[in-house]
């Protein structure tokens, strides 16, 4: 007899092959096919594991593809405006005083959005050195509820379709809130 890590393995040539091969089989192989031939099966092991590797890939890119949406700027929507013709987009930009038309009655809201203007440190909007019209868009929601935070001068993001004419089809309208929070000045 003879000791190794404890165990006693008992060296007998005199069991019949099959009971050597179970009481020491070589490391990755089976015995499967007739006629004593060992096939390996860490090839199938990998092309398995790949592959199911490649099928979690694929999932988790199609999901962040689907589900990470990003927003364009009005400007960036205009000096794209032929390429994104009929494709789903998302706008941000500011509703346009005076131009808010609500009808509670069919659930329709029409209005126009320019570009959100930058703000210099002080918080006031930086005026441009050209007096040039704000490029505009108009929005048509139609069946959904007015946003309870909607109102003319308000930050909005609309998702939609471009249409002819410059004309956004809404199927969601969302208003963002303030960065900050600013209280009420006492009077």
């Amino acid at each position: 007899m003879q000791t190794q890590r404890g165990f006693c393995i008992r060296i007998c040539s005199s069991l019949p092959e099959s009971r050597r091969l179970l009481a020491h089989p070589a490391p990755a192989t089976i015995m499967t096919r007739p006629g004593n031939q060992k096939m390996n099966i860490r090839p199938r092991f990998f092309i398995g594991a790949g592959l199911i590797i490649l099928a979690i890939g694929y999932l988790i890119g199609n999901a962040m593809r689907t589900t990470s949406e990003y927003y364009l700027t009005v400007t960036e929507v205009a000096a794209r405006q032929s390429e994104l013709g009929a494709q789903a987009l998302r706008v941000a930009g500011r509703v346009k005083p005076g131009t808010v038309n609500w009808d509670p009655n069919t659930l329709t809201l029409k209005f126009e959005i320019v570009p959100i203007p930058d703000l210099d440190a002080a918080g006031a909007p930086i005026r441009p050195v050209v007096a040039t019209e704000p490029v505009s868009f108009r929005v048509v929601a139609a069946g959904e509820p007015k946003p309870d935070m909607f109102a003319p001068g308000r930050d909005v993001i609309v998702e939609g379709k471009l249409g002819a004419g410059g004309v956004i089809t809404a199927t969601q309208v969302l208003t963002s809130c303030a960065s900050k929070y600013k209280p009420k000045q006492s009077q």
